[in-house]
This record gives structure tokens, sequence and C-alpha cells, in this order.
């Protein structure tokens, strides 16, 4: 990892790059986002201070825990003068962000442990298929993978989603 001199105040794209890890469309990604900002020289090349070392490290060790950008971002605006991010920031936003991340978790977990479920008959509407069909809520509807294709737009009101839904279908013996 090359290493910056202490005077240099300033990094160019590539510097900031190597030492940080992140790729230099990375940067610019997250320059892009509001993430990390630079100011243009005369020659309009890019210059971040030192401190987006930091903060590339603070974006990219959220990231690394399934945080959204636009959730970081939103994280890094309530600092102060949008300074970057000390251990105690850290500390604090990550037990914001815990229960969030407990939830995926469980959401994951979940997934996990049915995956296969429903992949024998494909009918989706199987009570236990908590994929597609939690609780088989479509159950008294139709059956069959059907289910999938059917989408309605958020200006369809009742009255059409109604009337484009197909009356329910007998279940084939096989998918009881």
């Amino acid at each position: 990892m090359p290493q910056i001199p202490e005077k240099i105040h300033e990094l160019t794209v590539g510097q900031l790059s190597a030492r940080s890890g992140a790729a230099v469309s990375a940067l610019h990604f997250y320059e892009s986002k509001g993430l990390i900002n630079s100011r243009r020289t005369t020659g309009n090349q890019r210059r971040y201070h030192r401190d987006a070392l930091r903060r590339v490290a603070f974006v990219r060790a959220a990231q690394r825990v399934g945080i959204p950008l636009a959730t970081i971002r939103e994280a890094l605006a309530e600092l102060p003068e949008e300074r970057t991010p000390t251990r105690e920031d850290w500390a604090h936003l990550s037990e914001a962000w815990r229960s969030e991340l407990d939830e995926r978790i469980k959401q994951l977990s979940r997934l996990r442990d049915h995956l296969t479920d429903c992949i024998g008959c494909g009918c989706l509407s199987l009570e236990t298929c908590v994929l597609s069909n939690p609780d088989d809520v479509f159950g008294d509807r139709m059956t069959g993978s059907r289910l999938m294709a059917e989408r309605t737009r958020p200006t369809d009101g009742p009255e059409k989603r109604a009337a484009l839904t197909p009356a329910p279908q007998k279940e084939p013996e096989d998918c009881r």
C-alpha cells in the first residue's frame, strides 16, 4: 500500500483508490451520491482531502453489513458540518442500524429454511410456501405459477383488479 506523506493534505483519485482499496469508478460513484467530496484543480482534476479516506472506509464498512447507500448518506449528512465520522459516530450509528440488520437476518434465515418448500410442484399456493405466497393468501383465488405473472399497476383500482383476476381453479391432486 503506497504511503502518502503527512505533509500532503490532498489526494488524487488514484491515491485515494490505492489507499482505500476502492476502485476509482466506485469513488466517482460515491462522490456522485454525495458520500465524499472533492475540489477541482485549475486543470479540472479531482483532489480529495485526507479525511476522505475515513469516509470511504466508513461507507465500505456500512455497505459490507448491508446498509443501503441512501441510509449511509443520511447518516453522514447528520454529522455536524458533514465532518468525518469518528469511532463514536460509528458506534452510535451501528447501534441504530442493529435492529434493521437483525430483521434482515431473520428474513434471510426464513428464506434459507424454506427455500425448497415449493420447488417440486411450483404451484406457489401451498400453505407452506413462505417465499412467494406467505400464509397462502392467494390460495382462495387461484392456483399455479400464474400468480407470479399477475401484476397490477399502482393506478389500477380494486374494481379493475377484481375484473382482471381469474376465477379460482381447482388445485391438481399432486399439489395438495
